[in-house]
């Protein structure tokens, strides 16, 4: 286990603690009561949109900074928003970014590809590669740069890594503060360091994590993160994981996840993106359908961000645009 005094310090990147707030009309359409049902907004971190992957980049950065980085290499999806916030970080720190993501140029894609472009950063395109073949793009374009004299920092995907874990860390113990009788916490199970965090934090019998299809192996990963991060075997038989949600694959919307993301925006006025927290709400409305979570508890949804995604989405657009309600005409 890595000790304390090698572990780099954070930067300042987000504004800490995010609000708690209570979901009453959104519990009773899902099954629970009133009280039952709390949100915790870490969309609202602040920086470059907002998102989950802010904590995680304080440490991450905190390591690039201590090294002498000049800039930060990292890969996803075109539209990642770990990409869009490390962008944004880069910014923030005066770092130039690089981004290795998989596809290629689109014309128009909008959503976070445009706020990518608006932070500043350099998008490599990496053609349709898998994980493996993204990740070796990205160590190829960190090496060009070292080679040209840079001082470059490749930060992994999705901001996971123990290190990044270490950020719901203490998220886990900001929520305890605020939520001490809490029973669950849902959460999207993107790349796994979130969930790796909390389960930390928290331990795996609070935490459910809900498939999103980014990693093959998502117990697994997470597992990997968290018993890092604990000093001790963390194994994944032992973690909540609902593999339900992931449907035709990450990027495809799915009937639940279009229902969660309706009802949650026409009960509570809160937004969901199609990729992470919608698939993370409709994994909490079936779990509340099975039993895995019940009435009488204090259940918090994690809310980790995401809105640029729905505008780069053209599926979501096209669905919540078929919800406006004619009007009469005007004069």
């Amino acid at each position: 286990m890595t000790s304390a005094s090698d572990v780099p310090q954070p930067v300042p990147l987000g504004g800490w603690p995010t609000p708690l707030e209570p979901l009453p009309r959104l519990a009773r359409a899902i099954g629970l009561g009133p009280d039952d049902l709390w949100i915790k907004r870490d969309d609202l971190t602040g920086l470059g949109g907002g998102g989950n992957k802010i904590r995680k980049l304080e440490w991450l950065c905190g390591q690039a900074v201590a090294a002498g980085a000049t800039h930060l290499v990292t890969t996803g999806a075109p539209q990642s928003n770990h990409a869009r916030l490390t962008a944004a970080a880069g910014a923030r720190l005066g770092l130039e970014v690089v981004l290795v993501l998989a596809g290629t140029r689109q014309a128009s894609a909008g959503g976070n590809l445009a706020l990518d472009g608006l932070f500043g950063a350099t998008v490599v395109w990496a053609g349709d590669v898998g994980g493996d073949a993204l990740a070796a793009a990205a160590r190829e374009v960190t090496e060009r740069l070292r080679t040209d004299g840079a001082v470059p920092e490749l930060i992994p995907f999705g901001g996971s890594s123990v290190l990044g874990a270490r950020g719901y860390a203490a998220c886990g113990r900001e929520l305890l503060t605020q939520a001490p009788d809490l029973t669950t916490v849902v959460v999207a199970l993107g790349s796994g360091g979130t969930m790796a965090g909390l389960v930390e934090a928290l331990g795996p019998d609070r935490v459910l994590g809900v498939h999103c299809g980014a990693v093959r192996d998502p117990s697994g990963t997470v597992s990997a993160f968290a018993s890092g991060l604990a000093g001790d075997d963390v194994p994944a038989e032992a973690l909540r994981v609902r593999l339900d949600q992931v449907g035709a694959g990450y990027g495809a919307l799915t009937e639940p996840v279009l229902a969660a993301l309706k009802l949650t925006a026409r009960t509570e006025g809160i937004v969901l993106d199609p990729v992470y927290t919608g698939r993370a709400m409709a994994g909490l409305i079936g779990a509340v359908q099975d039993g895995d979570v019940l009435p009488g508890g204090r259940t918090v949804f994690l809310h980790t961000g995401g809105l640029p995604g729905l505008f780069g989405h053209p599926a979501a657009l096209a669905a919540a645009e078929a919800g406006l309600a004619a009007g009469p005409e005007g004069r």
